[in-house]
């Protein structure tokens, strides 16, 4: 029997049906690969989505824990939290033993435990603590209501949001009690340094003064692009102040609140960072011979002082600094982006592709805080092991993370080098 080819089995009307059948076939095998693969990467993505919600709700509950255990302890039984956060009108022993307000009143209290309602209710407490509420006959309902106003005229800003507010105001008071600077400032001072401490970023849009500028943005232009956001802060406050319910000077003469206006808007004018070579070097001509009774002397003194709160998230222990660095590189990120976009000059320091953890920080640190910082030390000694150390240590943390980063650096160049060498 003659055996035929395959060929020959299969005429050319055949092939012509036979060929988009098997195209067909490949496509749907083509298309099930890539729908497993698909399947594949999402499930792993909800797995990891998983985690990250298991790892927040195990933080919330470490949270609830270190709250249950602190209201266990016996002084929590002695006296409600509300009342240890609202001075009662005849002192309680219990007070000075309290583990919250000692804890508030040093560099290491960590902010990131509280929320907002509990934050407002330490700042009320470090306005009654330090006497202020007493000397100034503040209406204590009219404090509450100015720092719920407070409150919210800050932005959810990734970095200058509330949260910051209190930080500075919580290293203010600790630099107050630390330095034992009531003894050397008249209360009108500690005032102001506390008030300028809570309003100085509210507002903020989340975009520096530079960005303000570039962008011609109505701040700028209504600020003729001299701090436009520093005054802009000093405007929000002043508005706020200017509502009855909220004016905590409502018992100053007029003379008094000019005073406390022009001390306040001199501080919050202090914390734009253009004027920082400025600020320290007028302060380190007189701190050699300081003058506690020489008005000009002590308004540097308290420029520098809010300027070393505003930025002294190193000085907190690392796990307390190191998410205001991811805070604020996002916010970095966001204008960085934003300018990008619209055509403006972009900052190295803020661009996400050529900034790291460590290289944003150790210049900073060395270069801005430590000198500053070190300036203050030779007023205040007592601050070294308490602001000072920490800031060094932190330096030498981030140096060596950069160290590590240039070594996985150069061994990944080192491996695409080989790799390339033998692909030739």
């Amino acid at each position: 029997m003659q055996i035929l080819s395959f060929s020959l089995l299969i005429s050319p009307l055949s092939f012509s049906h036979l060929c988009p059948s098997v195209h067909r076939a490949f496509k749907i095998n083509e298309l099930k690969t890539e729908v497993t693969n698909r399947l594949a990467m999402l499930e792993k993505r909800v797995e990891l989505e998983g985690m990250k919600v298991v790892e927040i709700e195990k933080c919330r509950n470490d949270i609830k824990k270190l709250r249950e255990e602190m209201l266990a302890q016996p002084i929590f039984h002695t006296v409600p939290l509300s009342t240890l956060l609202s001075p009662p009108c005849t002192p309680s022993p219990c007070l000075p033993c309290c583990p919250l307000l000692e804890a508030l009143r040093l560099p290491t209290f960590d902010a990131w435990q509280w929320e907002p309602n509990e934050m407002l209710s330490c700042l009320e407490h470090m306005y009654h603590d330090l006497g202020l509420v007493k000397d100034f006959s503040i209406n204590p309902i009219t404090l509450k209501r100015w720092l719920l106003c407070i409150h919210d005229n800050y932005r959810n800003n990734p970095f200058h949001n509330f949260r910051h507010c209190f930080c500075v105001t919580q290293m203010m008071y600790s630099m107050i009690c630390l330095c034992s600077l009531q003894e050397k400032f008249t209360q009108v001072d500690v005032l102001i340094l506390m008030t300028a401490a809570v309003c100085h970023d509210l507002d903020h849009p989340g975009f520096n003064n530079t960005y303000q500028i570039n962008a011609r943005t109505e701040l700028a232009v209504r600020y003729n692009d001299i701090s436009p956001l520093e005054n802009h802060h000093c405007a929000v406050a002043f508005q706020i102040f200017s509502q009855p319910d909220c004016n905590i000077f409502s018992s100053f003469d007029p003379e008094a609140f000019k005073q406390i206006r022009q001390g306040t808007i001199t501080l919050i004018l202090a914390t734009d960072m253009a004027r920082h070579g400025e600020i320290l070097d007028s302060f380190k001509q007189k701190v050699d011979n300081f003058d506690y009774t020489d008005e000009e002397h002590i308004t540097c003194l308290k420029m520098v002082l809010i300027k070393c709160c505003d930025i002294s998230n190193e000085v907190r222990p690392m796990e307390v600094a190191e998410p205001w660095v991811d805070c604020l590189l996002e916010e970095y990120f966001m204008q960085s982006d934003r300018e990008k976009t619209e055509g403006l000059p972009v900052a190295p320091f803020m661009d996400r592709e050529k900034v790291t953890k460590p290289t944003a920080q150790i210049g900073f640190i060395k270069f801005v805080l430590i000198p500053m910082f070190e300036t203050v030390m030779k007023l205040f000694p007592q601050i070294e092991e308490a602001m000072v150390q920490p800031l060094r240590e932190s330096r030498d943390r981030y140096e060596e993370l950069k160290q590590i980063d240039d070594a996985m650096n150069e061994k990944k160049k080192s491996e695409n080098l080989t790799m390339g060498g033998k692909k030739k």
